[in-house]
């Protein structure tokens, strides 16, 4: 039973494992594609203005989300459904790499 439950959980870790790595963006493509976002969000991905979001360290997975949603209408900003609009699941999937791969967010503690 015990072998039945550890060749379960390796198929299940292998299958998410291979998910993951198949969804995954390009990190180095979001860097090229990360020009327009530059304007507002700063070469550092840690915003020109304080009012403008870090995307420096953010999680890929809610970067993906509200890009498509910026894309498809989900999300009201008149700024961002104009640089979204055109992007591809692959140009979100890429950008969302790249921010995340950078120090930022995730490194920032709460004092």
């Amino acid at each position: 039973m015990k072998k039945l439950a550890a060749s379960a959980l390796l198929i299940i870790g292998f299958v998410f494992g291979s998910t993951a790595a198949i969804a995954g963006g390009d990190p180095e493509a979001g860097q090229q594609k990360s020009q327009v976002c530059q304007a507002c969000h700063g070469t550092d991905g840690k915003g020109n203005i304080p009012t403008y979001p870090v995307l420096a360290g953010q999680y890929a997975d809610y970067m993906e989300q509200a890009l498509k949603a910026y894309r498809d209408g989900g999300r009201s900003n008149a700024i961002m459904a104009g640089i979204a609009g055109p992007l591809s699941d692959e140009d979100i999937e890429d950008l969302a790499a790249y921010y995340s791969a950078m120090e930022g967010l995730k490194d920032l503690s709460i004092k």
